[in-house]
């Protein structure tokens, strides 16, 4: 028997169980779970008991099978990290690519915060954005970190948000805050036209993590003036560090994806 087929009835027990908790259930005796793959018991048996072994997952009370839910928190730990480390490696790149202040930033409730940047030496930015939070319905990495968020998610977050103007092109509605997020991504990349800021131009793309979830925005910032002639090469740019980024923390390729 070869590990690689070992490796993969193990992974696919795993999932049988996972499925389960999908669905309600307090994962599953070895019984249940073999029905389910239409396996035979006993092999089914020593995969559940291999993935015990391994920590993925935990025998209950009832003597079921469970996701072991460490795991996961230890995945969600491991890729906070790296969106930190790889996350600069990847601001570094692309600010030296395109000579313009560079971003990455997290939601947090119905705002954005900046949690990475580089900054060229020539720019003329003042002052760090670390750590500031933004209106996520102006700011320029929003539309990005909504990009899988449905209709009702978005209307739930920004419920009881007054859409204060901050640029002559502030949306102005949550209805307007998603025709713009629409066209975002048709386009494949979002588009701030001086709606945090009169002057103020951004392009930003949605990080992925190993779950195929946004987790962050990565952001190309500066003046429309300079930034708007050059859209479709830092467009390339950043679609290519976003990529190398979303790899960095495990996300699936999108042919692999649900």
């Amino acid at each position: 028997m070869s590990r690689t087929t070992s490796m993969g009835r193990g992974i696919t027990a795993v999932l049988a169980a996972g499925e389960r908790h999908a669905h309600g259930l307090p994962g599953g005796t070895v019984a249940e779970i073999a029905a389910d793959l239409g396996k035979d018991r006993s092999q089914v048996s020593r995969s559940l008991r291999t993935a015990e072994q391994e920590g993925f997952l935990r025998r209950t009370a009832q003597r079921t099978f469970a996701l072991n839910w460490s795991v996961l928190t230890d995945a969600h730990l491991l890729t906070r990290r790296r969106l930190h480390t790889d996350g600069a490696a990847a601001l570094e790149r692309l600010s030296s690519e395109t000579d313009e202040g560079c971003f990455l930033g997290v939601l947090s409730g119905d705002s954005t915060v900046t949690v990475g940047e580089s900054i060229p030496a020539t720019s003329k930015m003042v002052g760090s954005w670390l750590g500031r939070p933004y209106p996520a319905y102006c700011s320029d990495a929003g539309q990005a970190l909504f990009w899988e968020a449905s209709e009702v998610q978005v209307r739930k977050v920004f419920a009881q948000v007054p859409f204060v103007k901050h640029g002559p092109n502030t949306p102005a509605d949550v209805e307007d805050f998603l025709a713009r997020l629409k066209a975002a991504r048709r386009r494949g990349y979002s588009i701030v036209d001086e709606e945090a800021e009169p002057g103020l131009y951004s392009l930003a793309v949605p990080v992925r993590d190993f779950r195929g979830e946004v987790v962050a925005a990565l952001q190309i910032v500066g003046p429309k003036s300079r930034l708007e002639p050059r859209q479709a090469d830092h467009a390339k740019a950043l679609a290519a560090q976003g990529t190398w980024l979303e790899a960095m923390l495990g996300c699936p390729s999108p042919s692999k994806q649900p």
